[in-house]
């Protein structure tokens, strides 16, 4: 096993026992990998040199795809929650991506953030469909036909979103060292060449841009069952904006990039607003200069530093 592989084990076992050291951080952890799976999305689109400034449009939607299931359907269970949100996320990707792929830098941003403050509209005036700015309760979940009490299906929530963690991280890795994976870091390089060796770039972005909203939508689950409310705030445009710092932050250079940014943010968060609850804006902004300042590659910078890792093996992974 390598080191690189043994930091992260221990990281994921640092996870596991951390709400039982400190039983505070288990809800913010449980919100940190939620952002952290839209930032991963946003980070999977940079690697094309491409940025959305909308993304949270499909954290939204996976959040409302929860709340209307549970509530409009009946249907409870926490897997069937999370499955459809996912299958509703990935086809909300893949009917917008049909559209917004053709464009490139600018107008990709642009265009992203102009659809997701369309959808931002449209939610907080539907109040029949979606309860408008007041939004959606989410019941608490059953988990596989058992019904658990608020604290006991939050520790199995939290669990499971670790175990996400794990799966989706690894796929997403196995996918980024795939022919398509490598494609799409050529779209950013050299697009024209791609086209010449006949691999089409718009193809490549479209199934990126599936599996990024697709990320977003996994994380919007998490965080509706784990609130118990749904907001149309969830698709504004600062979220896509976090979304898009949390993952510089946290560094693209590797899967666990966007969700260390995630966790230091909301971690830091936390604590700032416990402790100083006047101050927290500029504790979380001077926070952020220092690794700005400090490590120019993100979070996952320092993590390659201690792990040892050489910069190409970063690179790969993300």
């Amino acid at each position: 096993m390598s080191r690189f592989t043994t930091f992260l084990m221990a990281g994921l076992i640092l996870l596991a026992i951390a709400p039982v050291l400190f039983p505070f951080t288990q809800f913010v952890l449980t919100i940190a990998i939620a952002k952290g799976f839209a930032a991963l999305g946003v980070a999977l689109l940079l690697r094309a040199g491409l940025i959305s400034l909308g993304h949270a449009m499909f954290y939204a939607v996976g959040a409302y795809a929860a709340a209307f299931l549970a509530t409009r359907l009946g249907i409870t269970d926490i897997f069937a929650i999370f499955a459809f949100a996912i299958v509703t996320s990935a086809l909300s990707g893949l009917i917008v991506g049909l559209f917004l792929v053709r464009y490139r830098a600018i107008f990709f941003a642009m265009l992203n953030l102009a659809v997701s403050m369309v959808a931002y509209s449209l939610v907080s005036k539907a109040y029949g469909i979606t309860g408008g700015t007041d939004g959606l309760r989410v019941p608490l979940p059953t988990v596989l036909g058992t019904t658990l009490d608020k604290a006991g299906f939050d520790v199995v929530l939290y669990y499971l979103a670790v175990v996400l963690m794990g799966v989706v991280g690894f796929l997403i890795h196995r996918y980024m060292r795939s022919p398509l994976g490598h494609a799409l870091s050529a779209v950013h390089s050299n697009e024209v060449r791609l086209e010449y060796l006949g691999v089409s770039a718009r193809s490549t972005l479209l199934a990126a841009y599936t599996i990024s909203a697709t990320l977003a939508g996994i994380g919007g689950a998490i965080a509706a069952v784990s609130i118990g409310h749904v907001l149309p705030e969830y698709a504004f445009w600062t979220e896509s904006g976090h979304l898009v710092l949390t993952a510089v932050l946290g560094g693209i250079a590797g899967i666990a990039g966007p969700f260390l940014g995630s966790i230091f943010l909301e971690l830091v968060h936390t604590v700032a607003v416990g402790y100083a609850a006047e101050a927290w804006n500029m504790i979380i902004g001077v926070a952020m200069l220092v690794v700005i300042f400090f490590l120019p590659r993100g979070l996952f910078g320092l993590f390659e530093r201690l792990t040892g890792v050489k910069s190409r093996q970063g690179e790969a992974e993300l």
